[in-house]
């Protein structure tokens, strides 16, 4: 049995806006086991994102507790990656320096992770662009040097928030062929991602579950188990089984949209 990393119990998020209180979640339980990818999907305002804030202890839930392996989850934690929909380089830093980062940020002395670095970057493809700034290279290859920042620390669990969302068509194809293979697709000791994501076909070709959100407050509204054989190629999306689930998840998120229109 796998062993469980992320365990949500009946997380509920309330924030106060100007018009008043606003529930953002209600009622989150959900178990991501340790090696698993698990992506998110759901209509826009339905709290995906403010999810992995809560799972990264950056903001705490207004109900329901949550723990990262084993230990409840009070205040930010320390050994994770997060990967947003920009890169957030700094743009005076070259590409090694911003890999680096999160070392100076840890205490760590940089120097002592050089060598780490490099092997993210060349494994990301970026072999000779470490000492480029952010402007020089391309959207996609931020992206991928965003990834290795992450990944520095070797942390056991990443969150990812829409990563590849203001790609073009083919990069973001590029990208998610790119984070299969750094991730370890076909490794015993992979990592723990929580993967947001509005494209369902990109969340059924990366994911081992694919987590359907009801519009807010955000409920978990249905957990497909994705059922297709690693490692994973563009071929797959022809597949008749790929086709299928992407319907059927489809079905599930176009049934809770037509069910809140209705309910307004």
């Amino acid at each position: 049995m796998t062993e469980q990393l992320i365990d949500l119990s009946g997380v509920g998020m309330i924030y106060e806006a100007a018009s008043g209180p606003v529930e953002a979640l209600a009622g989150i339980s959900l178990k991501v086991g340790t090696g698993e990818f698990v992506s998110l999907v759901g209509p826009s305002g339905c709290g995906k994102s403010t999810l992995l804030r809560i799972v990264a202890g950056l903001r705490p839930a207004t109900s329901g507790t949550v723990t990262v392996a084993g230990r409840q989850v009070a205040r930010p934690i320390a050994d994770i990656g997060m990967v947003f929909q920009q890169p957030i380089l700094l743009k005076w830093r070259s590409i090694l320096q911003n890999v680096l980062l999160p070392a100076e940020l840890a205490g760590k002395d940089p120097s002592a992770l050089k060598n780490r670095a490099h092997q993210l970057l060349d494994m990301a493809g970026l072999n000779g662009f470490a000492a480029k700034l952010p402007r020089e290279l391309s959207g996609g290859m931020q992206q991928r040097a965003a990834l290795c920042r992450a990944l520095l620390l070797d942390p056991p669990l990443l969150l990812m928030d829409e990563p590849f969302g203001a790609l073009d068509a083919m990069t973001r194809d590029d990208m998610a062929i790119e984070l299969l293979r750094i991730w370890g697709e076909t490794s015993a000791a992979r990592k723990t991602i929580l993967f947001v994501t509005h494209s369902i076909p990109e969340a059924v070709f990366l994911s081992d579950r694919v987590v359907v959100m009801s519009a807010r407050p955000g409920r978990i509204a249905a957990d497909f188990k994705v059922d297709l054989p690693r490692p994973r190629t563009i071929e797959c999306r022809a597949s008749e089984a790929f086709g299928r689930l992407s319907l059927d998840i489809f079905k599930e998120l176009s049934h809770r949209a037509s069910a809140t229109t209705v309910a307004a």
